[in-house]
């Protein structure tokens, strides 16, 4: 578990997730345009590749190959037990 929060840690892994889960299946390329459009993040393609693999480890993000491309997914599962460890009580006294 606490290759998760490793992972989320960095601003721009968190970025990174934000995007996937707004667009799932995106390849490297269309990553960092919308990094870098919405964002301001003007990160190299190996720097974003660098902050994949932290988050590919810790099983936030899978790939997918179809083709010659290689697709990105967010893949939430894991954060599961954190929101479970502590739930939000949605009437706090």
């Amino acid at each position: 578990m606490s290759d998760i929060y490793e992972a989320l840690a960095a601003p721009a892994r968190r970025a990174i997730l934000d995007e996937l889960c707004e667009k799932n299946g995106q390849t490297l390329f269309e990553l960092c345009a919308r990094l870098a459009m919405r964002h301001g993040m003007g990160m190299s393609r190996q720097a974003i590749s660098q902050h994949l693999e932290v988050l590919e480890s810790a099983g936030l993000v899978t790939t997918k190959r179809s083709g010659r491309y290689k697709l990105l997914y967010a893949d939430l599962r894991p954060l599961k037990p954190i929101s479970e460890r502590w739930p939000i009580d949605a009437n706090p006294q």
